[in-house]
């Protein structure tokens, strides 16, 4: 049998529980330990899932059996330690979003390509067979000419959730609310299923959760470089949460893609097995927490996880890069950017890679 790859945890919050699990179910990886800077926190997590509590974060990354660092700290703290992972030639799996600026994105793409290590995020939805199913159809045409692409993540958040972390909704932490949280989900399928719009026009707001400092609603309109348009809607207001939707239409067909399962398809053209797409999967379905941030589907990470343990062995990157990543990003901030200036805004496409 061919040895499993090592992984450790950086961060002890509630999503590092669920990487623990997924590389616990994942036969190509192993947990070799944790690091937090809450020793007390890091001991216990350590006991729990029988690993051992790193004393630093240059010791973790030293360890010859520490091939991969999961990264599960707050959002804007990811890049202080997934850059030094990076140029120690480790290969790096980043909740997301990747990080809450475009600059602290692009120091750790630099940290990638200097260490000749390897960065992945946390975007498990473009993992699903509906999403591949649905992607494969854009690829190949089927839809004619793009006019209508957009993508819905209506979520609710009990106040609660923002009070059991002190940096959640915050602006220097978790670089905004809903959007660049929950929404980011949404915001990158539908990127990489269609590409990055243009520009943008959007308003947010702080409806139902008036004690944080970002926003818990977005509406955003989309122009993309082919002419189409779209919308993103992102929220964390709405009792009780619907799951996340992709629409694209196109002048020769429709579909719908409610969390992976595709619930509506229908082309000009139809071709052999359509009528077989909107049938309920066999096996799990990839979704996301849409009422609770406790219900996570595991299947997601546990399929993000066995896909870096084999990018590492192939060496290959992963599905799931940190070029991505910054895409998901990119958009987030014209957002958030036409917001505050009440004017349309351009999407930052960043240096081509």
């Amino acid at each position: 049998m061919r040895p499993a790859i090592g992984f450790a945890i950086v961060g002890t919050g509630m999503i590092a529980e669920v990487h623990a699990q997924a590389i616990q179910l994942c036969q190509d990886a192993r947990l070799i330990g944790v690091f937090s800077r809450n020793r007390e926190n890091c001991a216990a997590f350590a006991a729990r899932w029988n690993t051992v509590p790193f004393e630093s974060l240059e010791t973790l990354i030293r360890h010859p059996d520490v091939q991969a660092v999961s990264v599960t700290t707050p959002s804007g703290a990811h890049a202080e330690t997934a850059i030094p992972a990076l140029l120690a030639g480790k290969s790096v799996l980043c909740e997301k979003p990747v990080e809450i600026s475009l600059s602290a994105v692009d120091r750790m793409l630099q940290a990638e390509k200097d260490g000749n290590g390897r960065l992945a995020g946390v975007f498990q939805m473009r993992l699903g067979t509906g999403a591949r199913l649905l992607r494969q159809a854009i690829e190949q045409g089927r839809f004619g000419k793009l006019s209508f692409c957009s993508a819905h993540i209506k979520w609710w958040r009990d106040y609660s959730y923002y009070t059991s972390s002190p940096w959640k909704g915050t602006l220097h932490l978790d670089g905004g609310g809903a959007l660049i949280n929950q929404g980011i989900h949404a915001v990158d399928l539908l990127q990489w299923l269609v590409g990055l719009p243009q520009e943008v026009a959007a308003f947010t707001a702080t409806v139902a959760h008036s004690g944080i400092e970002a926003e818990d609603t977005v509406a955003a309109s989309l122009r993309f470089p082919n002419g189409a348009l779209g919308v993103i809607e992102a929220a964390t207001s709405t009792f009780p949460g619907t799951d996340l939707r992709i629409e694209i239409m196109g002048d020769n067909g429709s579909a719908i893609l409610v969390n992976d399962r595709i619930t509506r398809w229908e082309f000009r053209t139809p071709l052999p097995g359509d009528d077989t797409v909107t049938a309920p999967p066999d096996g799990p379905s990839i979704a996301g927490g849409t009422g609770d941030a406790k219900k996570v589907s595991l299947d997601g990470h546990r399929l993000i996880v066995q896909d870096l343990a084999e990018a590492i062995r192939e060496n290959r990157p992963a599905m799931t890069t940190g070029a991505d990543a910054r895409n998901a990003v990119a958009l987030v901030r014209a957002i958030y950017a036409s917001a505050q200036s009440g004017r349309r805004e351009s999407v930052d496409r960043g240096p081509q890679r």
